[in-house]
């Protein structure tokens, strides 16, 4: 399955909605594109999950490297995701305590004015 990428800015977020299948074939056009948000200046990114059917070790590593890029900059990364499956591997990684995990952008916008 081919991956699409669509990006979108709601400040002070950037967000890139994913759809497809993020493997080893799709994750390198992955990286650039969130590595192509980051040298823009974007540093609250929020990467949308949502319609992506299949995450591998190779999609977990872009967001894991994403992560540490933003953060280094004083940034956040934060997750759309509703999926169970795509849940679970964030759960069995231990990464769901490192990764803003939310159910909709606008759960994450609510959350961020509490």
């Amino acid at each position: 399955m081919e991956l699409s990428l669509t990006e979108r800015t709601a400040a002070p977020h950037h967000i890139i909605e994913v759809e497809g299948e993020i493997d080893v074939y799709t994750a390198p056009k992955f990286r650039e594109a969130v590595v192509a948000a980051i040298d823009a200046g974007h540093t609250r990114l929020v990467i949308d999950i949502e319609n992506v059917a299949f995450l591998d070790s190779t999609g977990l590593g872009v967001l894991v490297g994403a992560l540490k890029r933003v953060r280094a900059d004083g940034g956040s990364l934060d997750i759309i995701c509703t999926s169970d499956r795509l849940l679970r591997i964030f759960s069995i990684t231990g990464l769901d305590k490192v990764f803003g995990l939310h159910e909709s952008y606008e759960a994450l916008a609510n959350a961020d004015s509490a």
